[in-house]
């Protein structure tokens, strides 16, 4: 895994969107072997990165911390 995420999941505060948006921004880009995509890939690459932040955030609501 891309050693550059972080993990989102603390004791002390939850994660903010933005962590959310660049987790799943980088996971992305690892995937597509892409740092930005051409034009022709851009919309596929922005939904990729949105539904991946979705199922990330689902995921940190489900986890029973405590």
């Amino acid at each position: 895994m891309c050693r550059s995420i972080k993990t989102l999941r603390r004791a002390d505060q939850p994660a903010t969107e933005q962590e959310i948006s660049e987790a799943a921004l980088q996971y992305v880009r690892k995937v597509s072997g892409y740092r930005a995509p051409a034009k022709r890939n851009e919309e596929a690459f922005d939904e990729a990165v949105r539904e991946i932040a979705q199922a990330s955030q689902k995921l940190l609501d489900s986890l029973v911390t405590h």
